[in-house]
């Protein structure tokens, strides 16, 4: 080999080395995917995104309707991550599904009102009203401890945080207590005498918790919703900066000045 073929050989070997060593950095620029219900949860993200951005993090969102699909993807890995829960939803389908996911980063609190088309306080309902619950056992619990919390019921001792209709001791107005998905209980209103809402889903139904409410949670509570990723992932620096970039001055900031107090920031 004379001296121009060794010249040709080792700059080809340098190129073939520079190839290797760029490759990672374009698999950095791949999305995270980020699931998330409608509403504020998508909302809030389109801004960590813009924020994240500044620190070379590119986010995909990706919305669904209901609280299921989101921790469903996020275990098959057709998901990076998700926010859209609060922590004991999260524990609840890590124990009952046997997913692989942990809580990283705490987001914001949706406080849970009861609503009413019909009745302007819950001291108007009548004996066997309707009222509408959360039918997933996280939140249908903690809306039957609004309930109970408004003196409208009293649970079992050890019901918890899971209590359901079963855990029901006393019912003094016999109401009938009727579980229905989240996402549809804003449009069941018409055909109740009241419910139990999330924040996030009152909020997209254009309900105003401090005007439409007639029964808000209190502020401090075990339900602030939370950021998940495979337990696999979640020491990988992306994850460090999605956690950096939502709990952001302008993060919280614009959680701030568009949701007023129906959001609640609980970082």
């Amino acid at each position: 080999m004379n001296r121009r073929q060794l010249v040709n050989f080792f700059a080809g070997l340098s190129v073939i080395a520079s190839l290797g060593t760029t490759a990672p950095a374009f698999a950095q620029d791949k999305p995270i995917k980020i699931g998330a219900t409608g509403g504020p949860h998508a909302q809030i993200l389109e801004v960590v995104k813009k924020v994240a951005a500044k620190d070379g993090l590119n986010i995909q969102i990706v919305e669904f309707s209901d609280y299921v699909q989101p921790n469903a993807a996020l275990a098959a890995g057709d998901l990076d991550a998700n926010s859209y829960q609060h922590l004991p939803y999260l524990e609840a389908q890590i124990k009952d599904r046997g997913y692989k996911l942990v809580n990283v980063g705490y987001t914001i609190t949706f406080p849970m009102g009861v609503y009413s088309k019909k009745i302007k306080s819950l001291k108007d309902l009548k004996n066997g009203a309707r009222v509408g619950i959360p039918n997933d056992p996280t939140n249908g619990g903690r809306a039957l401890l609004l309930l109970q919390a408004q003196g409208l019921l009293k649970l079992k001792a050890d019901a918890g945080l899971k209590a359901t209709p079963l855990d029901i001791a006393d019912n003094p107005k016999k109401l009938k207590i009727v579980e229905i998905d989240a996402a549809q209980l804003p449009r069941s209103l018409d055909d109740l005498d009241a419910a139990a809402i999330n924040g996030n889903y009152a909020e997209s139904a254009g309900l105003d918790p401090t005007k439409d409410g007639i029964a808000i949670e209190g502020a401090k509570g075990p339900y602030a919703n939370v950021i998940a990723v495979r337990t696999a992932d979640k020491d990988k620096p992306w994850v460090a900066k999605l956690i950096k970039a939502y709990h952001s001055p302008e993060v919280k900031q614009y959680v701030l000045t568009q949701f007023k107090s129906s959001v609640i920031p609980a970082w």
